[in-house]
C-alpha cells in the first residue's frame, strides 16, 4: 500500500483534508498527517517510509529527500515551488511537482482587494482615491494574471502585461493590451502587479531604474515572492518619490524601515495570504492528491517541475 504524508506546518481546512483523504482511500492508499511540526527532526521522521508527500510552504531541503528512502513523488499544493530543493530531488529520482491553477483566484482577489484597501487610504474615514481610469500592468500573465485582469477590466482599470513566454495573441485576445517589453509595462502602468516566479533571472529584478519608470501615482503589489524584489532600492526610490506605495502578500526582510520611514504607503500581509481561502485550500489539496494517484497508478507527469 502506498503511503503519502500531508506534511503542514501550517494546516490544511479540515475539509480539505476530508476531501484529500478520501481521494487517497479511493486509490487504496495510506493518508499520514503531520501537521504544526516544530523541528526538522520530527519531519525527516515521517517521511522515512512514504512514497509521496503534499506539502503547503513547508520546505523539502537536501536532508528531507535523503531521509525518505522510499518517497517517489512531492506535490506543492500550489503554484510556487521554490520551497523544494529541485537539484536534490532530481538526484534521487524524485517528481516535483505542483498544482497550478488551484490558488489564482483567490490570489487575484487579494491583489485586487489590497489594491481598494490602499486607495481608500486603509479606510480611514477620509477622501481616498478610486481604481476606475487608472492603468494596471501586469508582469507575467499566467493564470493569476489573468484573474487580475479580468477583475480589473471589471472595475474599470485599463489593463497591460508583458510576459516573454506568450505570444501577443494569447494576450489579447482577453481585452489587455500586450506591451513587447518589460520597461514599457512599467512606463505604462500606474499600478504594477507582480506574478513573475522566483529564480536566478527574477531575483532582486524589481529594482530602482524598472520602478523609476512608472507614472505618478505609483503602486507596485506583490503577490509573488519578496525576493524578487530589490528591498534596497525600492527603499531609494520611496524616499525620493513620496508618490511610490508598496503593497506585499509578505513583509520584506525591512519592514522595520518602511514603518519607521513610509507611514500610510505600504501594507504587508501578516503571513502570505494569498492562497488562504477556503476554496483554494481544498481546490488545491485536492489537486494534489489527485496528481500523485495519477502519477503512482499510470505514471502520468503532466505537472512535473524538475
Amino acid at each position: 500500500m502506498s503511503k503519502v504524508l500531508i506534511a503542514t506546518e501550517k494546516p490544511f481546512a479540515p475539509l480539505a483534508i476530508s476531501k484529500i483523504k478520501t481521494v487517497l482511500d479511493n486509490a487504496g492508499f495510506q493518508m499520514v498527517l503531520l501537521e504544526k511540526y516544530t523541528s526538522k527532526e520530527v519531519l525527516f521522521e515521517a517521511v522515512s517510509d512514504v512514497d509521496a508527500i503534499i506539502i503547503r510552504s513547508d520546505k523539502i531541503t537536501k536532508e528531507v529527500i535523503a531521509a525518505a528512502k522510499n518517497l517517489k513523488i512531492v506535490v506543492r499544493a500550489g503554484a510556487g515551488y521554490d520551497n523544494v530543493d529541485l537539484a536534490a530531488a532530481t538526484e534521487a529520482g524524485v517528481v516535483v511537482m505542483n498544482t497550478p491553477g488551484q490558488n489564482s483566484n483567490a490570489v487575484a482577489e487579494l491583489a485586487i482587494g489590497m489594491m481598494i484597501f490602499m486607495a481608500r487610504g486603509g479606510f480611514n474615514g477620509k477622501a481616498g482615491t478610486e481604481l476606475r481610469g487608472k492603468t494596471l500592468g501586469i508582469h507575467a500573465y499566467g493564470n493569476v494574471g489573468r484573474y487580475v485582469a479580468k477583475i480589473a477590466q471589471g472595475i474599470g482599470m485599463e489593463v497591460f502585461a508583458f510576459d516573454p513566454f506568450l505570444d501577443k495573441e494569447s494576450i489579447e485576445k482577453d481585452g489587455v493590451k500586450a506591451l513587447d517589453s518589460v520597461e514599457s509595462l512599467y512606463e505604462s502602468s500606474q499600478y504594477i502587479s507582480l506574478h513573475i516566479p522566483a529564480n536566478d533571472k527574477t531575483k532582486r529584478s524589481i529594482n530602482y531604474k524598472l520602478l523609476s519608470k512608472m507614472p505618478e501615482p505609483a503602486v507596485l503589489v506583490n503577490t509573488a515572492r519578496k525576493e524578487v524584489v530589490n528591498e534596497e532600492e525600492l527603499i531609494k526610490l520611496m524616499d525620493d518619490r513620496s508618490d511610490f506605495t508598496y503593497i506585499s502578500d509578505i513583509a520584506p526582510d525591512n519592514a522595520d524601515i518602511f514603518a519607521e520611514k513610509f507611514s500610510g504607503r505600504y501594507f504587508f500581509t501578516p503571513k502570505k495570504m494569498g492562497a488562504q481561502t477556503k476554496e483554494a485550500n481544498v481546490n488545491a489539496g485536492v489537486a494534489a492528491a489527485n496528481q500523485i494517484v495519477d502519477f503512482l497508478k499510470n505514471g502520468n507527469t503532466t505537472f512535473k517541475v524538475n
